[in-house]
């Protein structure tokens, strides 16, 4: 799979686009906004210029990975030679489901086609294509230079062979991928998102505040990031949308969203990308300060 093509120049999508570049791919980062791809060049350039500062790689490494991707604007021009197209747009199902569509309509017959989705169903992306047992899921981790893990889903219909490529291709990038079955969240989310809610519960019912909720299950439980600094790292939007993909797929009341999520979300406090989540967030600043609304 020499050549490669990311659809969504975001977070993800940049992470990604930098990642198959680093490794020698070709790599077309497609997204419909100029001014989303030139920020994706700066931020995937940063990123790579902090890498060489710490010695991880040579400065003739950044020049060939900056020189292995290109930037368009196109999807049916973009996808029209790769060997493998990596959706990373918004996590919107509708949004797929038509980008689906126009990748299958344009991409080479025995192109793979990939979602970075966190929690949308694989099988029911791959049937609005034409060919579903090349539909597959590439969920990788953010930051996705820094995070190893690449969460590989099959669809009801992936060929063992498709599943067998990308996890090769996944190890050949540097990532530790972990195959997984389609059910509602996988199981990263499945696992990661019931625990950030009922820490949302758990500050909306008043047993305790932000830091001291972070506190306990960064000092308690070894994990690196508090649930609610990892919310607002994820975004709370995110956050809801597989609540909701979760309830909904398991029918049962124990994946509802908290309504203080829902109610923060309403009001565009989003987390980190917003400025504003459970803490406040000040560009440069590193410090961890709670939000107005929770002091």
């Amino acid at each position: 799979m020499k050549e490669v093509a990311v659809i969504g120049a975001g977070t993800m999508g940049n992470g990604i686009a930098h990642v198959f570049a680093m490794n020698g791919h070709q790599v077309k980062l497609i997204d419909i906004s100029p001014e989303s791809l030139d920020k994706a060049l700066l931020t995937i350039k940063k990123n790579l210029d902090r890498m060489e500062s710490k010695g991880q790689i040579e400065s003739d490494k950044v020049q060939a990975t900056l020189g292995n991707i290109q930037i368009m604007t196109d999807i049916a021009s973009g996808v029209s030679s790769a060997d493998l197209v990596i959706e990373a747009a918004t996590e919107n199902i509708d949004i797929k489901l038509s980008l689906f569509k126009t990748i299958d309509e344009h991409a080479p017959a025995n192109a793979i086609l990939a979602t970075n989705t966190s929690s949308i169903s694989i099988t029911r992306i791959a049937a609005v294509t034409q060919r579903p047992t090349q539909v597959i899921g590439m969920h990788f981790m953010n930051p996705v230079p820094i995070m190893k893990l690449v969460e590989v889903i099959s669809g009801y219909s992936t060929s063992d062979e498709v599943c067998k490529s990308i996890m090769k291709l996944s190890a050949n990038i540097g990532k530790v991928p972990v195959e997984v079955n389609d059910y509602p969240g996988f199981v990263a989310n499945r696992i990661l998102l019931p625990m950030i809610n009922e820490a949302i519960h758990t500050l909306h019912e008043g047993v305790a505040g932000v830091q001291e909720i972070d506190t306990l299950m960064k000092l308690g439980m070894a994990h690196p990031m508090g649930p609610l600094q990892l919310a607002d790292f994820i975004g709370l939007d995110v956050c809801l949308a597989i609540c909701k993909v979760l309830q909904e797929g398991f029918g049962s009341s124990k994946y509802a969203p908290c309504p203080l999520l829902v109610n923060m979300v309403t009001a565009g406090k989003l987390g980190r990308k917003s400025g504003e989540g459970f803490y406040t967030y000040t560009p440069g600043s590193k410090d961890l300060i709670v939000a107005p609304s929770f002091r």
